[in-house]
């Protein structure tokens, strides 16, 4: 666990110095149309339900359909958004960076959350969601609008003043990566059960 926390700061400080960081937020969050405001917490809360409906409805399709295949689908999918739940916890309480608003008054957060900032839980979900839908289903119509979905999400955490753009990108990472690796796993499995 230890040399995940060091490859997430080994990111954080190569890919934008703190100065460039808070430079790019304020850009996006003092200079966001706040007409926008309630769009962009409607995108951000729509990461839960999406968490909790988009595995059971997979798993509620395969078994009417009575398609084995769509039910383990839908139980990686599950999965992955539980490993990315668990992962983004840890990484929080182990790195427990402030909020950019704590640290930067000056910013207009819209919304305020208690939990610490590296790496933002929303892009994870979002991005976990997206990359496992994308690998199960390897269609346009589905990866299109799942990216653009999560790039969304990612975007309305910036805007909305309560993350970095290094949390969103550690997010985006830990979210695609769990997603990643639950679907190798997943194939794993599968392979050593055929064996048997």
């Amino acid at each position: 666990m230890k040399n995940i926390f060091v490859v997430f700061i080994f990111l954080s400080s190569s890919l934008f110095s703190q100065n460039a960081d808070i430079k790019l937020l304020k850009s996006i969050n003092l200079n966001r149309n706040p007409g926008n405001d309630n769009t962009f917490i409607f995108l951000s809360n729509t990461v839960g339900p999406a968490g909790i409906l988009v595995p059971a409805g997979i798993i509620g399709a395969g078994y009417i359909t009575h398609d084995s295949i769509i039910k383990n689908k839908g139980l990686v999918v599950g999965a992955s958004l539980a490993v990315t739940l668990g992962l983004t916890a840890a990484l929080k309480y182990g790195i427990s960076r402030s909020r950019p608003y704590v640290t930067y008054p000056e910013l207009d957060n819209v919304v305020n959350e208690g939990t610490p900032s590296f790496p933002s839980g929303h892009t994870s979900m979002s991005f976990s969601t997206a990359t496992s839908l994308s690998i199960a289903f390897p269609k346009w119509y589905v990866i299109a609008p799942s990216y653009l979905w999560a790039g969304t999400v990612s975007y309305s955490r910036m805007h909305l003043g309560v993350h970095y753009p290094t949390d969103v990108l550690a997010g985006a990472i830990t979210g695609a990566g769990t997603a990643y690796l639950c679907h190798k796993a997943n194939q794993w499995l599968y392979k050593q059960h055929r064996k048997k």
